[in-house]
């Protein structure tokens, strides 16, 4: 059958080594660091009483791949804040049923870097309505992303250290043991509410230090052993 329209392209990442990743959903962890969750007001989950994880997605054209590029600054906010995180990439498909954790890092694909970026004041006016976030959180150009690493070349992931310099500054930095869920947990989590696909990305959430981005400031994300993503923001 013949398309009426012309269809839009795949959105893929580069791989470290030759090749590209084909994108097909985003799905994205909030609250996910007890600094960051502090931090913006939530209760602070314990090791014994995490509940369940928050999920939140992105369109899989959110992302924005290549380095020192320019970000478009969002139209309808005042108030773009940065949060960076470990990405993971699923590269096979997730069996039907529930996920085991035992088996949960036998899908990953490889690991990256991101920002997710929000425009705070609408998940600020979302949240006091008991909205959605998705103004808030899925907008266009909203996932900037580093080369994906394939997972055998980073090792464990609890000792790499996540960060984020804003103009030379250090605005956020943490090593991933202090994530609540761990990426088996939340893959097994993920599973109970859809079937996992290769193409999937997770953004696994964020630590303390979220702050405002200006135009003309300059990001560099890091993640140790796995890469780096450098960007500006359109002045």
């Amino acid at each position: 059958m013949t398309d009426v329209i012309p269809a839009q392209p795949i959105p893929r990442i580069p791989v470290v080594g030759g090749g590209t990743f084909p994108v097909h959903r985003i799905y994205c962890v909030g609250r996910n660091f007890a600094d960051h969750a502090k931090e913006m007001g939530a209760a602070v989950p314990d090791a014994a009483a995490r509940g369940k994880p928050m999920f939140f997605s992105k369109p899989a054209d959110a992302i924005v791949v290549g380095h020192d590029d320019v970000i478009p600054y969002p139209p309808a906010t005042s108030d773009l804040h940065h949060e960076v995180e470990l990405v993971v990439a699923i590269g096979v498909d997730a069996p039907d049923g529930v996920l085991p954790v035992e088996q949960a890092l036998s899908l990953v694909y490889g690991y990256a870097v991101g920002l997710d970026l929000t425009r705070r004041d609408l998940q600020a006016a979302a949240k006091q309505k008991g909205h959605p976030w998705d103004t808030a959180k899925g907008f266009d150009a909203s996932a900037p992303i580093s080369e994906i690493v394939h997972a055998g070349e980073v090792g464990d992931l609890a000792a790499l250290n996540l960060s984020l310099e804003i103009n030379g500054e250090v605005r956020q930095q943490s090593l991933l043991d202090q994530m609540i869920w761990n990426v088996p947990e939340i893959l097994h989590e993920l599973s109970q509410l859809w079937r996992l696909r290769a193409g999937d990305l997770v953004f696994m959430g964020t630590p303390a230090g979220v702050a405002a981005l200006k135009p003309g400031d300059r990001f560099s994300a890091r993640l140790e052993n796995v890469g780096e993503r450098h960007g500006v923001i359109a002045g």
